[in-house]
């Protein structure tokens, strides 16, 4: 899948997610398309602002740049991903990278509070994990959507 213009632009996507089968499935949905993809995961949401901030382990800029996309998991030790979302969102420098929540939540409430907070797209999980292919083309065309 190319973006419009055919460029091979270096995309940088941060993955939130606690939960390392999680991780490795869109890993491999990223890798496996030809988009030129840059990968960075974080486990917690204390850990996403430090890699957001260039704080603690994440100081360097060059090793651990602004990324152009987030995929954020709702349900996250530390630091909830609403608040994260939250606090990119009020953040003049982070606030116009594009986010995509990837959640295992069916709540009502949790959908409408991404949406009200800033995310770009709302994508089950389960749905994911469940029918792959599908939802991978949904997950890649959401980021393609987005840069």
């Amino acid at each position: 899948m190319e973006r419009e213009g055919g460029d091979d632009k270096e995309l940088k996507i941060l993955v939130v997610e606690d939960l390392e089968e999680h991780v490795e499935i869109i890993k491999r949905i990223l890798e496996d398309s030809n988009l030129n993809t840059r990968i960075f995961v974080t486990r917690d949401g204390e850990e996403a602002l430090d890699f957001l901030y260039n704080r603690g382990n994440y100081s360097s800029r060059e090793e651990y740049p602004r990324p152009d996309v987030i995929l954020l998991d709702l349900r996250l030790p530390k630091l909830d991903g609403l608040d994260v979302l939250e606090r990119i969102k009020r953040e003049p420098e982070l606030r116009d990278i594009p986010v995509v929540v990837l959640t295992s939540s069916k709540r009502d409430e949790d959908l409408i509070r991404a949406y009200e907070g800033g995310a770009k797209s709302y994508l089950l999980k389960s749905a994911f994990i469940v029918l792959l292919k599908n939802e991978a083309k949904r997950l890649l065309d959401a980021i393609i959507s987005l840069v």
